[in-house]
């Protein structure tokens, strides 16, 4: 179906939450539920015309996190919804809802609490041909691959992003506008893909996003099972600034292994992330006891240029190692634990994070037989 189609593009086989999380008061959050009770509403009101069933999926998860020394709670959901309208027009969007409990500061005991809604995107997407699709609304900014790929709870494997997670999508991770993705060619050799985007700058609450263009041109070589990419994104608001990134992703032909990496620079830092995790599917397949175990690493650096504005990277040159040991439990339940030690100079620290998370998929409705 299509709406399968389009949730499997952000599978990590086929290719920040925190970015867009506001803190908002019981009263801030009713409009957020007001526009998603408007889109089911339209969905439902596009029933007959559909040719497939909308689909609600996303993600449940709980987390906790010690950081030095001070361990805060963070249950949350993410869910999505993909809803055909006919052959070719698919409407999308993804929100998010935080629970966030944290050590009182100054010494104080108990915790505070803090509420976060966000929608992470809302976009239209029309399959114009086989190589192109324009995409209109609100949408992730496919810069490097960890926004746009890697960054529901369902699918990461260590519960925070890379450090350069905000070079080049800024401190949303989404435009405002309008976007061009597709094929140029595809072969059983090669195939290349592109993105093109340009978004207006946009103060809403709920669609904030900075004026910028940018584009992402990848080679996917299926033999190998190897991609290489490299982007490109202009900030056009205030001080022109110009990002560049690039990306590699490989996945060893009849192995478990993944190994994903990205490097990115912007005017006032730069820096990189390689990550590799394994399904150990040599202990007799995926579906053993063994076989659901997954060893993650990660290792991170960033480097300051200077420190005239703030653009999400540590203020001072950091390292970073992840060392996680995820659980792939059956019905789509994941356990993510890990260790990290980050070196500064301000200070070194260990962080030590585990989870738990729900996969959920079921379509609104029943489908009509063919």
């Amino acid at each position: 179906m299509l709406a399968i189609m389009r949730i499997a593009r952000i599978h990590p086989h086929l290719a920040l939450l925190a970015p867009r999380a506001r803190i908002l008061t019981a009263g801030r959050a009713r409009p957020l539920v007001f526009i998603v009770a408007i889109l089911a509403g339209a969905c439902a009101a596009n029933h007959a015309a559909a040719q497939d069933v909308p689909l609600i999926s996303g993600g449940v998860g709980f987390f906790s996190k010690t950081n030095g020394g001070s361990t805060s709670y963070e249950p949350q959901i993410q869910p999505l919804i993909a809803a055909p309208i006919g052959q070719k027009l698919l409407f999308e969007s993804r929100a998010v809802i935080v629970e966030a409990f944290s050590p009182n500061g100054g010494g104080q005991p108990g915790y505070a609490h803090s509420h976060f809604v966000d929608l992470v995107y809302m976009q239209g997407d029309y399959t114009a041909s086989r190589h192109l699709t324009v995409v209109g609304g609100s949408f992730l900014l496919p810069f490097n691959t960890y926004n746009e790929r890697l960054s529901p709870i369902w699918i990461g494997n260590l519960q925070d992003g890379p450090l350069i997670a905000g070079l080049g999508n800024f401190s949303s991770g989404a435009g405002l506008g309008g976007m061009v993705s597709g094929s140029v060619f595809s072969s059983n050799r090669a195939s290349v893909a592109y993105n093109a985007w340009f978004s207006a700058r946009s103060g809403n609450f709920y669609f904030n996003a900075p004026r910028s263009s940018g584009g992402r041109v990848s080679v996917y070589l299926p033999e190998s099972r190897l991609e290489i990419g490299a982007s490109l994104d202009r900030l056009l608001q205030n001080k022109h600034e110009n990002f560049f990134g690039a990306h590699v992703w490989w996945e060893p032909p009849d192995t478990g292994l993944r190994i994903r990496s990205e490097y990115a620079r912007g005017q006032h830092a730069q820096g990189y992330w390689i990550e590799a995790d394994d399904r150990l599917k040599a202990f007799r397949g995926y579906d053993s006891w063994v076989g659901r175990f997954e060893p993650v690493f990660r290792m991170q650096q960033t480097f300051r240029i200077d420190n005239l504005a703030s653009d999400g990277v540590p203020s001072v040159n950091t390292q970073r190692a992840d060392f996680g040991l995820d659980y792939n439990l059956p019905h789509e339940v994941r356990i993510l634990t890990s260790y990290s030690r980050q070196f500064s100079a301000p200070k070194d620290v260990n962080i030590w994070e585990t989870g738990i998370v729900y996969r959920f998929l079921f379509p609104t409705w029943k489908g009509k037989a063919d």
